[in-house]
């Protein structure tokens, strides 16, 4: 079972003040591709599983920023810990 719910905002900065949706999309590409549940809303993204998994696919998200051309990036981390297992659906399911 997960222990951590990681929630993240990607804000990268663009060269010539281009969209920054390209690279958001991005960015949830690799948490895609990573295989961790998620959850994509409006304002950020919310994700499920091992906290060091988390945290390195976080750093992953802000590599693919770099290499797509972003001279910097902003991430706003929200993380949710509980060692005896975190659930996006069992903190939502009376919302449901």
């Amino acid at each position: 079972m997960a222990n951590a719910l990681v929630s993240i905002q990607i804000i990268p900065k663009t060269v010539n003040g281009e969209d920054v949706i390209p690279y958001v999309d991005r960015a949830i590409e690799v948490i895609a591709k990573s295989g961790v549940k998620y959850f994509v809303s409006p304002l950020e993204t919310t994700m499920e599983g091992e906290l060091d998994q988390l945290l390195l696919i976080i750093q992953d998200m802000n590599t693919a920023m770099i290499d797509m051309g972003s001279p910097k990036v902003i991430s706003q981390v929200k993380i949710y810990f509980n060692p005896s297992g975190a659930s996006m659906d069992k903190l939502t399911e009376k919302y449901r």
